[in-house]
């Protein structure tokens, strides 16, 4: 059946069809609420016992898939898939509406959220709105002061980890994004974008009172003090 593509075996609670009983058997315990796997460490419960394994890895800190070209490490296999597409450049899932493109559809998705002005999650301290859940969490870190990624050289904080491993690269001197035009090394792909920009000459910040653009958002916050003063 796996290779006709049939799947006569039907779940009466949402209608998803499998080419198997036992997927099918596997499927309706997500209905029924059934979790039999738990976690011995932050009892969690699982009602597939490949997710419960796949959960633990957090716990041990065990990541057996590693890419071959930047020797990063991940906890499964698809997720090290998305990641390589990082390095080949592969992003199949273009937004309709500023042809954007993405590695995963789910990215696409909580794009597609800036467009439609949707920003369902809030703040529960200063009642600031975010289009993304993991945004709203890192905002919240901003109140608590919480910054558990230290720099093991210096021992600066920081609240997320990729603030930490930008930061590792002023020890390191590691500037892995290079200029096509000059030459010139960044440590971070931000970075080298806002430079190219001197080079293209792309200003996209512009100023609505006088029209003078900039090529950082910094620089326009800055200059529209100039109008605010009396």
């Amino acid at each position: 059946m796996i290779h006709t593509g049939a799947k006569p075996f039907k779940c009466s609670e949402c209608g998803k069809c499998f080419s198997r009983k036992a997927h099918l058997q596997l499927h309706i315990l997500i209905h029924m609420g059934y979790k039999p796997f738990k976690c011995s460490e932050c009892d969690k419960c699982f009602y597939q016992k490949r997710d419960l394994q796949r959960h633990e890895m957090i716990h041990t800190g065990n990541k057996p898939f590693k890419c071959s070209e930047c020797g990063k490490c991940f906890r499964r296999n698809d997720n090290l898939q998305v990641h390589k597409m990082t390095h080949i450049g592969n992003k199949p899932f273009k937004c309709s509406e500023c042809d954007e493109f993405f590695i995963r559809k789910a990215h696409l998705q909580r794009h597609k959220r800036t467009h439609m002005g949707r920003k369902p999650f809030k703040c529960s301290e200063c009642n600031r709105q975010f289009c993304e859940k993991s945004q709203m969490q890192r905002h919240k870190m901003t109140h608590t002061g919480y910054k558990p990624f230290k720099c093991s050289e210096c021992d600066k904080c920081f609240s997320r980890k990729d603030h930490l491993q930008l930061h590792t690269m002023i020890h390191t001197g590691y500037k892995p994004f290079k200029c096509s035009e000059c030459e010139k090394c960044f440590g971070c792909k931000r970075d080298l974008q806002m430079h190219i920009m001197i080079h293209t000459g792309d200003k996209p910040f512009k100023c609505s009172e006088c029209d003078k653009r900039y090529i950082r958002k910094a620089h326009l916050k800055r200059h529209r003090m100039t109008h605010e003063r009396p």
